[in-house]
């Protein structure tokens, strides 16, 4: 099996952090969100993942080299943004057996030992949600999807599908996204993943589902910090108090940050080479190197390498930034 991991948007929605890194290097708990997406898929015995990569790419093939050196991995560039069935139909050359296809923006825990199970032509991951109106959402017709609709008006299914695909007929496939494209089928100025299962579908495919438990988005501020709360319940660490300060955990601290005369927490993450003194903090993401100084912030994302002073916020600072809000720079 192979895996094809769509990394390629511009991540507008996490803008000004975007606009120096890809989206997929956005820290949340203590590392990147490409980094919980690869840890989830360590123990699959997959022959080459194939990173789809656009605007900043670079940063990707150099962070997965360095962090994961034997992985077996291949980059692929999708130079216009022309969705994510043309994403995959760049890889084509390389999908040349079961294949497991993943969205770059999203967190999730499930049990892939399902996939061996699957005797229909491939398996759609699912997440039950209350309202179905904000999601792509599928309807099952004798326990196989029927029909994919997007952000439906009506509540007409609740199971949300969670950008994580296995396509054990991976012909299919190919075939389904060579007819979208031929005919110009796009959805919103783009050929979506989801008009080419339909086509799979209407030909007689048959998709299974698999419901998960967890699914969290990493796509805005607001949903990477509620996705940061919910990692750090399960994974924080625990830092020892010093230096005259308070850890209310949950938290994750990096081992090399410096904290001093602070109250860290809950809920919140500090990575490598961060300086935190004087602050209470709250609800924050913290990236590398930043420097917060006499401030208190909550709901708040600071970049790398940013500086903060002298400030009570819920603020989104990009890399390499900075604020001082002191009276006369003091």
């Amino acid at each position: 099996m192979k895996a094809v991991i769509l990394l390629a948007g511009l991540g507008t929605r996490l803008r000004p952090h975007t606009y120096s890194k890809p989206k997929p290097l956005v820290q949340v708990a203590g590392k990147p969100v490409l980094a919980h997406i690869l840890d989830s898929v360590t123990d699959l015995d997959l022959d080459e993942i194939v990173f789809i990569v656009g605007y900043l790419g670079d940063q990707i093939q150099t962070y997965v080299t360095e962090h994961y050196p034997r992985m077996r991995a291949r980059y692929v560039e999708q130079s216009e943004m022309k969705g994510q069935a043309h994403a995959i139909a760049l890889a084509r050359e390389y999908i040349d057996q079961p294949v497991l296809i993943i969205f770059g923006d999203t967190i999730w825990e499930t049990d892939f030992g399902r996939l061996k199970k699957v005797q229909g032509d491939g398996l759609i991951y699912v997440k039950e949600v209350s309202d179905p109106r904000r999601f792509g959402v599928a309807i099952l017709d004798n326990g196989y999807v029927g029909k994919f609709v997007e952000k439906p008006s009506k509540p007409i299914s609740n199971l949300a599908v969670v950008g994580v695909y296995y396509f054990r007929a991976w012909q299919k496939l190919m075939q389904a996204i060579d007819t979208l494209i031929e005919r110009d089928i796009q959805t919103k100025g783009e050929y979506f993943l989801a008009d080419a299962m339909q086509l799979m579908i209407d030909g007689g495919a048959r998709l299974e589902v698999e419901t998960i438990p967890v699914w969290e988005d990493c796509g805005t501020r607001e949903a990477l910090l509620e996705t940061n709360r919910y990692l750090l319940t399960k994974q924080g660490n625990h830092p020892d108090e010093s230096e005259g300060s308070v850890i209310l955990p949950p938290v994750y601290v990096s081992k090399g940050a410096c904290i001093r005369n602070s109250i860290i927490g809950p809920y919140v993450s500090i990575s490598e080479n961060a300086s935190i003194e004087d602050a209470i903090l709250r609800d924050c993401i913290i990236s590398e190197g930043a420097h917060i100084e006499n401030a208190m912030l909550e709901w708040s994302l600071v970049g790398k390498d940013a500086r903060v002073h002298g400030t009570f916020e819920r603020l989104n600072v990009g890399d390499s930034s900075e604020i001082d809000s002191a009276p006369n720079g003091d």
